[in-house]
């Protein structure tokens, strides 16, 4: 093994790829670009989007109000609805978009209501639409105090307090370490970004280098130099494992800042119990697990797009293995799916697990172990047939 031939194979094909623009681009500037636009971008639009909703005053209808005055008289008095003259078409109204919600309060309701009964006032809005929801949510709000106010006037008019129907009262605390909490909402998220990012990384460069150097007619040439098929195996591999480390280092980074400045939003905005804290420890982590796998896609994708003749039919060949790594790594989100021996040893799925698994602050170092010695195999399998079909004239040559 001569380091220096596979060294001067990888400088070449470095110097290249820095030059070409489409290698750059999927490898610095979607990773750094990605996490502040999914994250930041759609969090801050979101929020943006939420106030606005919540700041206007939908239309409202009552139906059913001259058996009820008093009731209608609450949602008329409320400032944060438009109450509407009645008409029949109020389902067609909401679902329009028209009208936001509509109360009917069934015939007869107050005398119902004073003979002790439970009569059923329903609530039609649009489920779905956020404005339709915030809408209904008013009108139920408004719907409980009036009920508990009845209920207070009903108690005190038999000289009993209102603890009487209620008790003792009831307050959930967490107890979790504020890591586990953002790590169980956002950690099956970051694994499969990471994963996702390594692996697109890693596709131009090893297109590249197989079929684009077929389509540029320079196949000929750097075979005909004096070093063997494995230095050149080697050489294009660690240039296309550069080119995916760089984009999962760059990606666990921009990951990490996105966190920070979108728990600042958050809290500016008043949303701050949404927990975004992921220690560095579990960053650096995920990135470790997350070297395997890209040693496995650096080894795989080159020896797949040697069989394509151009470019253009190697990113027919390769686009569609994404799916092979979103599938495995979106069932990780399924309730239920838990890391075991049987699922540590699948590829891409049981680090999808694993990194869920790191970001929450759990470390199950006999599965972590497992994983990463069973993916540094399927990667080196995966290298030994990069190099045979390297050997064999028929893919280099293939027309």
């Amino acid at each position: 093994m001569s380091l220096r031939n596979v060294g001067i194979v990888y400088r070449k094909e470095l110097t290249e790829s820095l030059r070409d623009r489409r290698t750059l681009i999927s490898t610095i500037a979607v990773p750094i670009l990605m996490f502040p636009m999914l994250m930041v971008g759609f969090s801050f639009v979101a929020l943006k989007l939420v106030g606005a909703a919540r700041k206007e005053v939908p239309k409202i209808m009552i139906l059913g109000a001259e058996d009820a005055p008093e009731v209608a008289n609450v949602f008329t008095k409320l400032s944060e609805v438009e109450v509407v003259p009645v008409a029949s078409d109020y389902r067609e109204q909401i679902s329009n978009k028209k009208i936001r919600a509509a109360v009917e309060l069934p015939k007869n309701f107050r005398a119902a209501f004073d003979r002790g009964e439970s009569p059923v006032v329903k609530v039609y809005m649009y489920d779905g639409d956020l404005k339709s929801s915030l809408a209904a949510n008013r009108l139920e709000k408004s719907l409980q105090e009036y009920r508990k106010e009845t209920v207070v006037q009903r108690l005190a008019s038999k000289n009993l307090p209102a603890s009487f129907i209620d008790p003792f009262k009831i307050s959930q605390q967490n107890v979790a370490p504020p890591e586990k909490v953002g790590g169980a909402t956002f950690g099956g998220m970051i694994g499969y970004m990471v994963m996702l990012l390594s692996m697109t990384g890693a596709m131009y460069p090893a297109m590249d280098l197989t079929a684009g150097e077929k389509e540029r007619g320079t196949m000929e040439t750097i075979l005909s130099s004096p070093i063997l098929r494995t230095h050149l195996v080697l050489g294009k591999f660690f240039l296309v494992l550069t080119a995916s480390l760089t984009t999962a280092g760059l990606a666990v980074t921009s990951m990490g800042i996105s966190f920070g400045v979108l728990k600042g939003i958050l809290m500016s905005q008043g949303a701050g119990g949404m927990n975004m804290t992921i220690s560095l420890k579990s960053v650096l982590a995920v990135f470790i697990m997350a070297l395997p796998l890209s040693v496995l896609f650096s080894a795989v994708l080159p020896t797949i797009a040697l069989f394509a003749k151009s470019y253009k039919e190697a990113q027919s060949y390769l686009t569609p293995l994404t799916f092979l790594v979103v599938i495995p790594a979106v069932s990780s989100f399924l309730p239920g799916v838990e890391l075991n021996p049987r699922l540590a040893i699948i590829p891409i799925l049981n680090t999808s697990l694993v990194c869920r698994e790191i970001v929450t602050g759990t470390y199950h170092w006999n599965y972590i172990a497992l994983i990463f010695a069973s993916t540094c195999v399927y990667a080196a399998v995966a290298l030994f047939i990069a190099v045979k079909m390297f050997q064999r004239e028929d893919v280099l040559f293939r027309t």
